[in-house]
């Protein structure tokens, strides 16, 4: 068997095709998203139990006050050190081709920081916001199983 036909069969995903949609809507300008684990155990030796490690979204700053990202940014700043928080549903979806291959769907996230890269003058870059994520629980689809 020559190297080619070894690895023509390797089926495998592109860290940059992925789509991020919040409560339904399709959220732009996504850079990176950082710190998913939908299974994480924490082990000691008395106890087993789950663990939910924060995420971190890095996305582009939009003026529009009423894309989905901005409106959850407001409330979450509204809501202060409020015990209640806005809570939301953020899928990312693994894309392969168009076509979607895996999906995490964070249930129950809500924004427990909000930072900004620093402005700079001499930079060309795009303005970056990142915000921490916690969560309920993250449930994994894989709708190539779906039937």
């Amino acid at each position: 068997m020559t190297e080619l036909q070894v690895t023509s069969g390797i089926d495998t995903l592109s860290a940059n095709e992925f789509a991020v949609f919040l409560d339904g809507e399709a959220v732009h300008g996504v850079f990176t998203i950082s710190g998913l684990a939908p299974f994480k155990l924490d082990v000691t030796p008395a106890l087993i139990k789950l663990a939910r490690s924060p995420l971190t979204l890095s996305k582009m700053v939009h003026k529009d006050p009423a894309l989905p990202v901005n409106r959850w940014l407001r409330e979450s700043a509204a809501a202060k050190d409020d015990v209640v928080r806005p809570l939301r549903t953020l899928d990312i979806v693994a894309m392969d081709e168009g076509q979607e291959s895996r999906r995490w769907s964070v249930i129950g996230a809500w924004v427990s920081e909000i930072a900004y890269a620093d402005f700079d003058s001499g930079s060309g870059e795009l303005m970056q916001e990142k915000l921490v994520i916690q969560y309920d629980r993250i449930d994994t689809l894989w709708p190539a199983d779906e039937g």
